[in-house]
């Protein structure tokens, strides 16, 4: 059995993670931007382009199916020793489709680009998560892992609202823009600051070969819990404005102040849980906030009973354990893999099952909710799939 919790130090727990990691975090930040923003841009791309809102939404689903099947396959395609390199090729990819989307004369070229754009955003935080554990001290990687998933959360939560107030002033495609510039900066600087990354003692393996990790039993146990919770956290953050209009009994409340408190509770659970993931074996680690994200979502009726404030607490927890169990998830792959070195494709593969997830989880929800389920039901159900990813945890955590 892998040993998941971290080795003891050859250097100080104190000691500074490298500068690589922030900056891979910044390109981790545009691309939270671009992974969400286009959800806001839809009414202005519709009106652009004079297509249908329905037609506009589609620019959502190409960038998250390139992102969730497309950039699997990528990583499997990329030879061992070019890890470097893809990760900056994938990088100037998602730079590039960016500006290009921006520039897009027509609705048709601008949905090719997004798919681009997703592609090469799923291969660099699948390479760029992988990059920063290789670079980072043994006893630091939660950590490094933290910072990344920090960006990510931070690009969702301070990049949205304001590449979207950028978008009302000077128009959508500016909001696109905003996004290439930051990740053309992360990239700037990795071309400067990343060193070469230690290749894979593995013999090089056909993708055949690499795709067997699916034939894993752990990499398997560690993607359905990753599925499980996706489809519990992030499919219930589908449902946050019916939740607040069933509390509030039909009187007109704004989403924002609960959206703000999910998204800066997932900054603070990124930030946090990288020191703890250090320290604690990650399929405890895991359990934990397993347990954490079930209470939050179990308290999300029960709060919405009283009160629609009384939710910002709980919404705050959910948004800090969603976001929080990605690092350990991500240790668990990339310890369970090291032996074979494709640690980096497992990890691609998590992000396809978050995705998924994300996709069930809604679907699961509408359909309940157009059979007329009542609302606090769709709270409940959501903590009741988390309360599965859990107990799905637990023989991990005895073994580690």
């Amino acid at each position: 059995m892998s040993d998941y919790s971290s080795s003891s130090g050859l250097a100080p727990a104190t000691t500074a993670l490298p500068a690589t990691v922030y900056l891979i975090a910044v390109g981790a930040f545009a691309l939270g931007m671009a992974s969400y923003v286009t959800a806001g841009l839809m009414p202005m791309i519709a009106g652009a382009f004079s297509i249908s809102l329905a037609m506009a939404a589609q620019l959502v689903t190409a960038f998250t199916l390139a992102y969730g099947l497309g950039s699997p396959l990528a990583v499997a395609l990329l030879p061992a020793r070019a890890q470097r390199a893809g990760l900056l090729i994938a990088l100037a990819v998602f730079v590039l489709a960016n500006g290009a989307s921006a520039l897009a004369p027509g609705f048709s070229s601008l949905l090719a680009w997004r798919a681009i754009a997703g592609i090469g955003a799923g291969v660099y935080l699948a390479l760029g998560i992988a990059a920063a554990a290789g670079v980072s001290p043994p006893q630091q990687r939660g950590k490094a892992i933290g910072v990344i998933m920090g960006g990510m959360a931070g690009g969702t939560v301070l990049g949205v609202p304001l590449s979207l107030l950028l978008a009302q002033q000077l128009g959508w495609t500016a909001a696109l823009w905003l996004v290439a510039i930051l990740g053309a900066l992360a990239l700037a600087g990795l071309l400067w600051k990343l060193p070469a990354l230690p290749a894979s003692a593995a013999p090089a393996t056909s993708l055949r070969r690499k795709l067997a990790l699916l034939a894993d039993g752990q990499v398997l146990a560690i993607l359905l819990v990753s599925l499980l919770a996706a489809i519990a956290s992030l499919g219930m953050y589908t449902f946050i404005a019916p939740l607040l209009a069933w509390s509030a009994q039909g009187a007109a409340i704004s989403a924002t102040p609960f959206l703000w408190a999910w998204g800066v509770g997932g900054i603070v659970g990124s930030v946090l849980v990288g020191p703890w993931a250090d320290k604690v074996a990650a399929p405890k680690l895991t359990c934990f906030i397993l347990l954490l994200l079930a209470l939050a979502l179990c308290a999300l009726p029960l709060a919405a009973g009283w009160s629609a404030w009384l939710m910002l607490a709980p919404i705050a927890l959910w948004g800090a354990a969603g976001w929080a169990l990605q690092v350990p998830q991500n240790q668990q792959l990339l310890a369970v893999r090291a032996r074979q070195g494709d640690g980096n494709l497992a990890i691609a593969l998590n992000e396809s099952a978050l995705y998924l997830g994300s996709a069930i989880g809604a679907a699961a929800g509408g359909l309940l909710l157009l059979l007329n389920w009542p609302m606090w039901l769709l709270a409940a159900g959501a903590a009741f799939v988390a309360a599965a990813a859990l107990l799905l945890q637990l023989p991990a955590a005895r073994r580690s």
